[in-house]
């Protein structure tokens, strides 16, 4: 019995195929600047000679949210601990 494996080489399959690496593109570049920022938060406190917690660093490179990185990154020029980056979020 032969399977018809023509699905395989169709257009269909060949757009899924694309749109499939144009996702994991996107998803890879979007955690590569996640991760970037999240260095340059950690460079940043150590750099001004600010402690840094295995607490602060993992909460840091653990977050993916564009917005929430930058917000911190800019609190990091001018915090004098470094668990204040997270303050305004502390309820």
């Amino acid at each position: 019995m032969a399977v018809d494996l023509s699905f395989y080489t169709s257009y269909l399959s060949e757009e899924i195929r694309d749109e499939g690496r144009a996702e994991g593109r996107a998803q890879g570049r979007d955690e590569g600047l996640a991760q970037g920022s999240a260095d340059a938060i950690l460079i940043v406190l150590e750099q001004r000679g600010i402690t840094v917690t295995d607490a602060v660093r993992e909460r840091v490179q653990q977050c993916d949210d564009p917005a929430v990185l930058r917000h911190w990154l800019t609190r990091a020029v001018t915090v004098s601990a470094a668990e204040e980056i997270f303050a305004d979020e502390e309820a």
